[in-house]
């Protein structure tokens, strides 16, 4: 992929970077070498895909990386349009001029062939026992001792496979209604791409791929589950397309270590199981997140909360209240944790904290810690819980955790306590009161013989306002409760609601209505910012149906 780079110093430097991942920074290590002010060492990460797309990462570093003039985590897929700013220099990547040249085929195979998204449509037997054939042969010629494929670009390889294939789809005998083309670019999709996935992931629509076994796929789009028409043509396909998947980012999956978290170039979430822990065939959950992340206003927008709720929880975290966001799978709790943590202050140092990167805030003094594997020799594994004892020494203002799931949660809560006030996390709970539960349940995880008593007091001191997050059968997101911790009382944590949803009868077209109200009770640490000067509007707190007596008399 060619790419012109602009150095510090006003140097243009025009380069070929290839697919694959690669290191941006001014260290030796780095394929890609930047110079300037504001480059680090090690900088950030270039996912580079193929067509001229690739997605970025950045390590951490002071000057951030920047992208169209935007400060981002992590950010793709990226084209020719976008430009990458790290420290002072500039990255461009350029459309490239000489794609690859097929002869051996027809011009109509080879355009097909070189068209990444392109996918087949449904599939019966007879096609997939072709498509296997076809494929196993390709593998059979691409001899890894003679041609050097990983130096090779993406359009390159697969214009070689092209040619490799044509004659073997010659020589087949085809079932009655299969292209020659149709089947080309499935085997093509399947041995280099990720198959049937090219074009699902290449859907803005969905918000979700789940693939059960080889023959079934199924998507979510806009809050709705259905059934995706393609199919692999085996399990021995899908794995070469999970470990497409998974090397990239430096991550394992074998029968040792049958589950993995993993990412995508674009920032998509992928989950992995193979068999014999999958007993339908190896399955996949990716989980997309759009280019542009939502924003407050967008949840505003789309009745997640309303402006009263938004204004509350911003003063919540400006203030520096700790926040659990909590909520069941497909929720949106990440979501709304990214939101309020776009919400602290410039000044403050945040370190955040994810067994996979999803969070993407804007935020000049941020830290991004993410979660390792141990390798091949069962070594080297960094947890959760390794990386919030750590991020206490690299004084953090707040420490935010992607999910508390484990023994990690006592740490966060004793951080909480303990002078990083404001910290945000998110937790699995069907309700606030079941999350105090679930609490419990994983501090007690961590290996501490502590009282439950005193554990419900250090839940108690550490966190101050529970977000509870839910998802309608419709699809829709929304916060169902805000609701304050109040202090322990007989050995018991007590709450107090201050805003609920209020479901009401569903629309013509199914989607679930309510509206958000005020529970009538004012939050404690409004008392205290009161008593230090501070006016403040109580009436978003205020009982609605209070109102609604007193408007009647």
């Amino acid at each position: 992929m060619p790419a012109v780079i602009t150095h510090g110093d006003g140097r243009h430097e025009s380069v070929r970077l290839p697919q694959g991942t690669i290191w941006a920074g001014a260290g030796e290590e780095c394929l890609l070498r930047l110079s300037g002010r504001g480059v680090g060492a090690r900088h950030a990460r270039l996912d580079i895909g193929s067509e001229g797309h690739f997605g970025i990462v950045d390590l951490g570093c002071t000057a951030g990386t920047r992208v169209n003039g935007e400060r981002v985590v992590t950010a793709g897929p990226l084209g020719a349009e976008d430009v990458v700013r790290i420290g002072d220099s500039t990255i461009r990547i350029l459309p490239d001029p000489s794609p690859p040249q097929v002869t051996p085929v027809t011009a109509a195979q080879a355009d097909a062939a070189a068209a990444p998204r392109a996918v087949a449509g449904p599939h019966g037997d007879a096609f997939l026992a072709v498509a296997r054939r076809v494929h196993q042969r390709l593998i059979e010629q691409l001899d890894l001792r003679r041609r050097d494929v990983a130096s090779m670009s993406d359009g390159d390889l697969r214009g070689l496979a092209a040619a490799l294939l044509a004659p073997a789809i010659a020589a087949e005998a085809l079932p009655p209604g299969v292209e020659a083309a149709s089947l080309l670019r499935f085997v093509i999709d399947e041995a280099l791409g990720l198959g049937p996935l090219e074009a699902l992931l290449a859907d803005d629509e969905v918000s979700e791929v789940m693939v059960n076994g080889p023959e079934t796929i199924f998507v979510e789009r806009r809050g709705t589950t259905e059934r995706a028409p393609g199919r692999f043509s085996g399990e021995h396909a899908l794995r070469g397309i999970v470990e497409r998947i998974v090397t990239p980012v430096g991550r394992r999956i074998d029968d040792a270590s049958p589950m993995v978290d993993a990412r995508l170039p674009d920032g998509s979430r992928v989950h992995i199981v193979i068999p014999p822990i999958a007993l339908r065939g190896t399955a996949i959950t990716i989980r997309r997140f759009g280019r542009r992340r939502p924003a407050a206003r967008d949840l505003v927008a789309s009745g997640s909360l309303d402006e009263r709720m938004l204004e509350f929880l911003r003063i919540c975290v400006v203030q520096r209240r700790n926040l659990v966001v909590c909520g069941g799978t497909g929720s949106g709790k990440t979501t709304l944790l990214n939101v309020l943590s776009s919400l602290i202050p410039r000044g403050e140092r945040v370190v955040t904290i994810e067994d996979s990167a999803e969070l993407a805030f804007d935020h000049p003094n941020l830290v991004a810690l993410e979660t390792r594997n141990r390798n091949i020799e069962g070594r080297g594994e960094v947890t959760v819980r390794d990386l919030v004892r750590n991020a206490l020494r690299m004084r953090p203002d707040r420490i935010v955790v992607g999910e508390c799931r484990g023994g990690e949660t006592l740490d966060m809560l004793q951080a909480m306590n303990t002078g990083h006030d404001g910290s945000l996390t998110t937790v699995h709970a069907n309700s606030p009161r079941e999350l105090l539960s679930r609490l419990e349940v994983m501090v007690l995880m961590s290996g501490v013989d502590l009282p439950v008593v005193a554990v419900r007091e250090q839940i108690a001191s550490s966190i101050h306002v529970i977000v509870q997050q839910a998802r309608f059968a419709c699809g829709a997101r929304r916060i169902t409760h805000v609701t304050e911790v109040t202090g322990v009382t007989a050995g018991t944590v007590q709450l107090q609601d201050l805003f609920r949803f209020i479901p009401e009868p569903p629309d013509a077209s199914g989607r679930s209505r309510g509206r958000h109200v005020g529970c009538g009770h004012v939050p404690q640490f409004y008392e205290r910012l009161s008593r230090a000067g501070q006016r403040l509007d109580l009436a978003p707190f205020a009982d609605d149906a209070a109102a609604r007596v007193g408007s009647r008399a």
